[in-house]
């Protein structure tokens, strides 16, 4: 979208989530906006959905605006403008609903079968579902999520710029071109625990860039000389793994010094003692030890394909719509980087991007067999364009969660496909992605296979085939029993027009 018509956005989101006093964090995720909000009872979400470029919502730590890959960044910083002091003064917040947009109707009024009603009850079924599993384990899990959403741009372009890179060299065009493209596209790679240690310590309370200062010694070319348990240090070793603990202890560090130093010499010691005890556990412990888990990773990854691929592709494959319906799902990043850095592609992305094609195939289901339903047929004409390029929030909330049976044959479809991606593994044609971030027909770019391209093209379209028709087969057959097709598919439901 263009700058006016991001700016557009914002300013009609702006005052259905309190306006400006509100707000207190805006942040952005591959297709969410992510704010946090002082209360949210001033969020006005039904006014919300109804925005044409909102793709639904999501309710977590933080509030979250599903605006789909290509609008939220532009959004995100429209938004920030607006909260900027000159554009935002205090005190300018706006009760909900007060944009002119009609606000949200009393929910015991609506029709039950609508889609404004199912996108309710999917989302209290979420809330519900989070509480339920809001354990210390979950919520920390999520918290590293957070760490690595931020990196997901530069990994997107950094692996469609190496497939290209990947793709000239096999066709031997460009030598010279190839060479560069090769800086351009493991540049941050290499230096991704930089990043990682920044956002880490950001994110646990600690000063960023110390988090950066000790997570770069991993990276540092001159640990090659440094030796640890017998055996010299590789620069890079334990890659994010040992990152994320290297920075996780100068949090704990720079806590620790701070309490003790008096404030006159804080400046001076807590980040001298934070850098040089961090620097080197980085260096005699957490380097080793995060090398092995990163290398039991790619292993475990590598042999779990080649041994049990068609299993493993129908469990996980399965069981990714619930992750992505907790909001856990991103806590699968450090792995997929982990693997990227090792073998230059995860192969897990390909089969967990199943999960998307079942929805769609279960989507087109129920789109068929609850014809009279226009509102909810609404719905999904227009949830289904960005469903196909992976962004599934909206089929999930406002679908097939609250439709219940529906979620169930859409993980079947997801749970197929994954098994026929994990059965090309097995049998030899490994298919990974060279980044993180996109799923349905947005990886194609970033497919990479041990046979080729091609043969990565024609396993992972194979995949969302099979995923679109065990999805759309199971839901129509078996998606409804005969008393949720009386509710739901009655003319009356939808006003009496079909759609």
């Amino acid at each position: 979208m263009s700058d006016e018509k991001n700016r557009a956005v914002a300013e009609a989101i702006l005052p259905l989530v309190g306006g400006a006093a509100n707000i207190h964090s805006v942040t952005h995720c591959m297709t969410r906006l992510r704010l946090g909000l002082t209360d949210r009872s001033l969020v006005d979400t039904d006014a919300l959905r109804a925005l044409p470029a909102v793709l639904g919502t999501v309710e977590d730590d933080t509030y979250q605006i599903v605006l789909g890959p290509a609008a939220v960044a532009g959004v995100t910083g429209q938004l920030r403008r607006l909260l900027e002091p000159a554009a935002a003064p205090a005190g300018a917040a706006a009760p909900a609903g007060a944009a002119g947009t009609g606000g949200a109707a009393a929910p015991g009024g609506r029709d039950a079968t609508t889609a404004e009603a199912l996108a309710g009850r999917g989302e209290r079924l979420r809330a519900e579902a989070r509480q339920r599993n809001a354990t210390p384990v979950k919520l920390a899990l999520r918290r590293i999520a957070n760490i690595f959403v931020p990196l997901i741009p530069a990994l997107i372009g950094c692996g469609i710029v190496a497939g290209l890179s990947g793709a000239l060299a096999n066709l031997g065009w460009a030598p010279a071109l190839v060479a560069a493209l090769g800086p351009v596209s493991s540049g941050f790679m290499s230096l991704i625990a930089v990043f990682v240690g920044y956002n880490t310590a950001k994110e646990f309370g600690g000063t960023p860039v110390l988090g950066g200062a000790v997570a770069s010694v991993i990276v540092y070319a001159g640990v090659a000389k440094v030796e640890a348990f017998g055996h010299h240090l590789t620069p890079g070793q334990g890659g994010v793994v040992g990152a994320l603990g290297a920075a996780l202890l100068a949090v704990h560090l720079e806590r620790w010094t701070r309490r003790l130093v008096p404030d006159a010499l804080d400046v001076l010691v807590t980040p001298t003692v934070t850098v040089l005890l961090g620097g080197l556990a980085a260096l005699f412990g957490l380097m080793f030890v995060a090398g092995e888990v990163s290398t039991a990773i790619g292993h475990g990854a590598t042999w779990l394909l080649a041994h049990g691929g068609l299993l493993a592709g129908l469990v996980l494959g399965g069981l990714f719509l619930p992750l992505v319906m907790l909001g856990l799902h991103q806590a699968l990043i450090p792995i997929h980087t982990t693997l990227i850095q090792q073998q230059g592609s995860t192969v897990l992305l390909p089969i967990l991007a199943m999960a998307g094609a079942g929805q769609v195939g279960c989507a087109v289901a129920v789109y068929l067999r609850l014809r009279h339903n226009a509102s909810l047929r609404a719905t999904i004409r227009s949830a289904l364009p960005a469903g196909l390029l992976g962004v599934g929030e909206p089929l999930v909330y406002g679908v097939t969660l609250p439709l219940g049976r529906p979620f169930v044959t859409a993980c079947v479809g997801g749970a197929a496909g994954g098994a026929f991606v994990g059965a090309a593994g097995q049998l030899g044609d490994t298919v990974g992605s060279t980044a993180i971030g996109p799923s349905g027909w947005a990886l194609f770019p970033l497919l990479a296979d041990s046979h080729g391209l091609l043969a990565g093209a024609a396993v992972y379209g194979g995949g969302l085939l099979t995923g679109y028709l065990a999805g759309f087969l199971a839901t129509y057959f078996f998606g409804f029993t005969r008393e949720t097709l009386a509710e739901f598919d009655a003319p009356a439901a939808a006003g009496g027009t079909p759609g």
